[in-house]
């Protein structure tokens, strides 16, 4: 018997309703991913990812879809941590992520963490396009296995473009099979959760924000562009979600 994986896409389309709110017209969600609209705050919608069952397992391929129309507000949160799980079906399993925000768009993307557990196989690929007065807050998080677990391989894909400029392009692969290295001094140092903020305005065109440690294990950069990259690295997700929100509260 063959057994294959699970193929779910959910789709957001985020549009300004022309009365100071924000509709969203498009809001489908496939097999395991399941979409919730949350109660506005103000012009911006907000929606969680909920996971209607476990995944991705080995052989998955999950997809989001969202774009934000000119003008329109929308924030994106997960209502749980993602667990990537080993299964039945051999091969790795994909989770890609696409994003495309119109002039004078603005998007928060705050999902929960990304567990990889031990067997699991898991490639994930965010892709960001952004229109030049287009403004966003992406914040990715990783966990290195469970307590007291050695993770599985998991490798992350992150690039984002202003106004068809590349201002960030990064991958990092950790775990059984990663290139060798990933644990060393010079990339994880023996910590099992990494992150990063990626805050995109246009004022930061006009007065860019100065590169800085926050903290002895994180630092911010300014990017080629009108963008900032918050990277930090910790000993668990608690402390690492606590380093990304004084990031962002520093932002402003």
């Amino acid at each position: 018997m063959i057994v294959t994986g699970v193929r779910a896409t959910a789709r957001i389309v985020a549009r300004d309703d022309g009365r100071g709110g924000t509709a969203l017209p498009v809001l489908e969600g496939d097999g395991p991913l399941a979409l919730r609209r949350t109660r506005a705050s103000g012009s911006e919608a907000r929606i969680m990812l909920v996971g209607a069952m476990s995944g991705p397992l080995g052989g998955d391929h999950f997809a989001v879809e969202a774009g934000v129309e000119r003008g329109a507000r929308l924030r994106v949160g997960s209502a749980a941590a993602t667990i990537a799980l080993p299964g039945q079906a051999k091969g790795e399993s994909r989770y890609d992520v696409r994003i495309d925000v119109a002039e004078g768009g603005e998007l928060h993307w705050l999902p929960e963490q990304l567990i990889s557990v031990r067997g699991s196989d898991l490639r994930v690929t965010t892709r960001v396009d952004l229109a030049g007065s287009a403004r966003l807050v992406l914040r990715e998080e990783q966990v290195l296995g469970r307590v007291g677990e050695e993770p599985g391989r998991l490798t992350s894909r992150l690039s984002v473009k202003v106004a068809g400029r590349t201002v960030l392009d990064q991958e990092l692969g950790c775990g059984p099979g990663a290139p060798g290295g990933w644990d060393g001094p010079a990339v994880l140092g023996g910590h099992r959760a990494v992150g990063q903020l990626v805050a995109v305005r246009p004022e930061f065109a006009r007065e860019p924000v100065a590169a800085r440690m926050l903290g002895e294990h994180a630092a911010l950069v300014p990017l080629a562009g009108p963008a900032v990259l918050v990277s930090a690295i910790a000993s668990d997700a608690l402390r690492l979600r606590r380093v990304l929100d004084e990031a962002l509260a520093f932002l402003g």
